[in-house]
C-alpha cells in the first residue's frame, strides 16, 4: 500500500514575527505636554517619527495629532498604557485585526479614563457574553439603567466626550453652545 500525503507550504514568517497596524489620534493634549506625548509614542513605537501638531480649536492652549502606525499585536495597549498617566489628554488607538488577533480600539478621556473594546474582522465592536449578562444582572427590571449600561459597553460616553473634539480635527467650524437659564 502506497502512503499518499499532501504538503502544505508552511507561510514564511517575517523577521519579528506578525504585525499589526492602527492609528493613535491624539485629541488634545497641552502644548507643554506635547513633546512627552511624542516621546512615549516613540519608545513604543521604537522609531522617532515626530507627530505633526496642529492646534485644537475646541481646546485653547491644546494641541492634536495622529499617526498611522505599524507594530506587533498588542501595539494598541501599549501605547495607551503609556499615555495615560498625563490626565490633561483626550486619546483614541484603533488596531486592525491580525493574524490570530482580534483588533482593538481604546479612548482615554480625562474625565471616564480608559474604554476598550475588541473590534471584529468587519469593525464591529464585539461585546463579550459575559459582559453581556453582568449587565443584565445588574440591572433587572430596569430598562432605562439596562440601555445605559449596553452604552457604557460600546463606548457611548467616550464617544460623546471626544466626538467636539474629532470633528474639530476635522477642520470644521466649531461652536460651542451654552446651556442658559
Amino acid at each position: 500500500m502506497v502512503e499518499h500525503r499532501t504538503l502544505t507550504a508552511t507561510p514564511a514568517r517575517r523577521p519579528g514575527g506578525p504585525r499589526s497596524r492602527g492609528v493613535l489620534y491624539v485629541h488634545s493634549v497641552p502644548r507643554a505636554l506635547a513633546p512627552h506625548v511624542e516621546w512615549a509614542v516613540a519608545a513604543v513605537l521604537e522609531n522617532d517619527t515626530p507627530l505633526r501638531w496642529r492646534p485644537q480649536p475646541m481646546a485653547p492652549g491644546q494641541v492634536r495629532a495622529e499617526q498611522v502606525w505599524t507594530g506587533k499585536p498588542g501595539t494598541a495597549a501599549r501605547l495607551v498604557s503609556s499615555l495615560r498617566r498625563w490626565e490633561r489628554l483626550r486619546v483614541e488607538v484603533t488596531e486592525e485585526p491580525s493574524d490570530g488577533h482580534e483588533g482593538e480600539r481604546y479612548a482615554l478621556t480625562p474625565t471616564l479614563g480608559i474604554f476598550r473594546a475588541a473590534i471584529g474582522a468587519n469593525g464591529d465592536l464585539q461585546v463579550g457574553e459575559e459582559r453581556l449578562r453582568g449587565a443584565l444582572a445588574r440591572t433587572a427590571g430596569q430598562p432605562a439603567a439596562l440601555r445605559e449600561e449596553l452604552e457604557r459597553l460600546l463606548g457611548g460616553p467616550w464617544d460623546a466626550e471626544l466626538e467636539p473634539f474629532r470633528a474639530a480635527g476635522d477642520g470644521t467650524p466649531v461652536r460651542l453652545l451654552h446651556r442658559t437659564g
